[in-house]
């Protein structure tokens, strides 16, 4: 099987190349022209979009939306436009199919360790009721979670409460699990004193996006099955980011972003705040100037900085959002610097654009030419003194997640041919055992 799914690959690729030189002939060439142009006029409008105001941010919006209807408006009057979606259609095949082949050679394949341990005792868990639109009322977490033998304390939010010294006295007070049902911020929160004190921690995922959840294995759809964890969980050790002594379990944020969720108006209009307040800040005229080094590894004046807790994946757009480890001990590190239209049509380039930086660090200190700077830490608002030392603490968070979870799906490996091209030549044995080449 995996050879015939090499050899479909290759040959669905050969196809899809073939088939536009069959039916255009010459004039393939001016396909490939057009559909490039059309993409990097595109590119370039929506920067207009993102950095102009009124008649000029009009105009380029009604060019981001003319760029590909010319193009394929150009296909179609030329009878071409189905030579070019069936040769999209033949390359997504063979992508597919060849990603396959590789993937059942078990290149990539990462198995996550998980530590048997006894149920918690005495687990004390944390509900804020308006998290997610009140889904700790609707799926009845805090009856769930005490007849399991949990303590529940429910936030009032209408009286903010210091999550971290609310837990700090639980574990005083003998908690051996603590636990969250509420968003990224909260969670980050009780995961640093669960940290500080080496006892597990629940990740109940009740929040709006539960990206931590995500990347856990946990079932965003229904929060009450992470509370199976209480009488039936392994552990899991996960790392733990912090920007200065602020904790993270999914990223900080530095620049236009960080700068935008600041505003009072965000929380209301998100969409309508983000146009008024991009042009300034993506133009250099708001804002402070950042200066960055990931393991003392320079990253020039970007608009937007990501630090993450572990690298999001980048190679596989269904997976874009989400990290492949979360036990790695490495930050990662996504930097955008783009100063014209120009620039920001090569970003088409992905990871080899000139103004896009992808790595990994250790530690990322982030500087600027004011003394603070506005941060979001997991989208929570914050002003912090620079320089701001983003490091993580690896295996410090204990994790405890039900047995049986969906899990997180498994990465895409990136495409390589001349893999592929010895895949499709071989059988058996011979091509599992041919990892190396």
């Amino acid at each position: 099987m995996q050879r015939w799914s090499a050899r479909l690959a290759l040959a669905t690729a050969a196809l899809a190349v073939l088939l536009p030189l069959i039916f255009a002939g010459s004039a393939s060439l001016v396909l490939v022209l057009v559909g490039l142009v059309g993409m990097a006029v595109t590119a370039a409008a929506v920067w207009w979009v993102l950095t102009r105001r009124g008649a000029v941010r009009i105009a380029a919006a009604v060019l981001a939306v003319a760029a590909p209807a010319t193009v394929i408006g150009f296909y179609d009057a030329r009878n071409l436009l189905w030579v070019v979606m069936v040769s999209l259609g033949l390359w997504a095949v063979a992508v597919w199919s060849g990603r396959a082949a590789i993937r059942s050679t078990g290149f990539g394949a990462i198995p996550v360790t998980e530590h048997q341990t006894h149920a918690p005792e005495r687990p004390f868990l944390i509900m804020n009721p308006r998290s997610g639109g009140g889904k700790v009322a609707r799926f009845g977490l805090k009856e769930k979670a005490e007849g399991l033998g949990a303590r529940v304390v429910l936030l009032d939010p209408d009286h903010p409460t210091d999550v971290a010294a609310l837990a700090r006295e639980a574990a005083d007070a003998g908690a051996d699990l603590l636990g969250v049902a509420g968003g990224d911020g909260t969670q980050a929160l009780v995961a640093a004193v669960a940290a500080e004190r080496g006892i597990p921690f629940l990740v109940i995922s009740a929040g709006t996006r539960n990206h931590f959840a995500l990347d856990l294995g946990l079932d965003r759809e229904d929060p009450s099955t992470c509370l199976d964890a209480l009488a039936d969980g392994v552990e899991l050790w996960v790392d733990l980011g912090f920007a200065n002594e602020h904790p993270f379990v999914n990223n900080a944020s530095f620049g236009a972003y960080a700068a935008v969720v600041q505003s009072p108006a965000y929380r209301d209009d998100k969409v309508r705040t983000t146009l008024e307040l991009l042009p300034d800040l993506l133009t250099r005229q708001r804002g402070p100037v950042l200066m960055a080094q990931a393991d003392g590894i320079r990253i020039p004046a970007p608009q937007a900085l990501l630090v993450s807790n572990n690298p999001y994946r980048t190679g596989d757009p269904a997976g874009l959002g989400r990290r492949e480890l979360l036990n790695s001990g490495r930050l990662g590190v996504l930097g955008v610097k783009v100063d014209n239209a120009a620039q920001a049509a090569g970003l088409l380039r992905g990871r080899k654009a000139a103004g896009l930086t992808v790595r990994t660090a250790r530690e990322v200190v982030v500087d600027a030419d004011r003394p603070e700077i506005e941060v979001g830490v997991d989208g929570e608002a914050m002003v912090l003194s620079v320089p701001v030392r983003c490091r993580i603490a690896q295996g410090a968070l204990r994790v405890r997640v039900p047995r049986t979870r969906p899990g997180v799906p498994a990465v895409k490996p990136r495409m390589d041919w001349r893999r592929l091209r010895k895949l499709g030549a071989v059988v058996g044995r011979t091509a599992v055992g041919g990892r190396g080449f």
